[in-house]
């Protein structure tokens, strides 16, 4: 009899050690998980984050959600109804589950299920999901020269900016996928452009004549695929363009040279005027010339008689 009151005391007295290093029975503690800590969602469809009630004790614990965006908190679900932006558009699904019938790109955040039991040992309990909603690409705006020349350097661009996860680009020559390594294609071993998946460019180092044709870019995510119009590139052998608009130029310059000595001669600045001696000679006075005064001699004058 006293042996069994001895291992009731030391049963006590480990259950009170366990209690007090923090190991607490299920029982008497409010246990959270979840089936996925990291949920992707399609833009516009539904999506289901899951709060799992593992072990409770109390009856109606206070359950609540929290959106966590850019490190700011805002309620999601706050005394038994949908708040915030969800608003409308989402429910609260037993046990703790918040279903969100259409989901946005704006919905892109943190969420955080609280559960409070004030009847539990352990009376709190929360648990993080990060959501991603993934966008799908809209039409890429595409980039793609009229014409080039035959061994010069030309770049097709493509670029799309509403996807999410960003999207990987591909082009397509002539309804044909162009291989993101040339090399690795026997068909394409003597091409000498690239691709960057990544952002969308196409670059020729030297153009070539089978290069000529119609071009197409693809932006592809987990969402979706979106592409532009095709458009052709046509190769040239010769700068056809370059010389047109040199002649053009030439022509205008002569045009302008021809105005302007036409102008200048309607306003006489080229007719040569005779130079004229414009020394005015004395008035002869009926052939007498007196002479100077001051000349120190006397002169005969033709009308002096003797």
């Amino acid at each position: 009899m006293r042996g069994g009151k001895m291992a009731m005391v030391r049963l006590l007295a480990c259950f009170v050690l366990y209690i007090s290093l923090g190991h607490i029975p299920s029982s008497l503690s409010v246990i959270l998980r979840t089936t996925d800590k990291i949920v992707w969602a399609n833009e516009f469809e539904a999506i289901e984050l899951t709060c799992l009630i593992e072990s409770i004790s109390t009856n109606n614990p206070r359950i609540e959600w929290k959106k966590i965006k850019n490190g700011v908190p805002s309620y999601v679900y706050f005394q038994s109804k949908i708040a915030g932006d969800l608003e409308h558009r989402a429910q609260l699904r037993e046990p703790a589950n918040i279903l969100i019938f259409n989901a946005t790109r704006s919905d892109t955040a943190e969420y955080r299920c609280e559960v409070a039991a004030i009847d539990d040992q352990k009376d709190f309990d929360e648990i993080l999901i990060s959501l991603a909603v993934r966008v799908k690409p809209v039409v890429p705006r595409c980039s793609v020269p009229d014409a080039v020349t035959v061994g010069t350097s030309t770049e097709l661009r493509c670029l799309e900016n509403e996807g999410f996860p960003a999207p990987q680009y591909r082009w397509y020559h002539n309804n044909e996928e162009l291989p993101h390594e040339p090399k690795a294609s026997p068909r394409f071993t003597n091409s000498s452009y690239s691709i960057n998946p990544d952002t969308g460019s196409l670059k020729f180092q030297r153009v070539k004549k089978d290069d000529a044709g119609e071009y197409y870019c693809q932006a592809k995510n987990d969402a979706g695929v979106a592409q532009c119009p095709g458009m052709v590139m046509e190769v040239y052998d010769v700068d056809i363009l370059g010389i047109f608009l040199k002649s053009f130029g030439a022509v205008v310059v002569f045009f302008c040279v021809s105005f302007t000595i036409c102008h200048t001669c309607r306003r006489g600045c080229f007719n040569k005027k005779g130079h004229e001696n414009s020394y005015n000679w004395p008035p002869q006075n009926n052939g007498t010339d007196y002479g100077d005064t001051d000349e120190g001699h006397f002169r005969h004058k033709s009308s002096f008689i003797i």
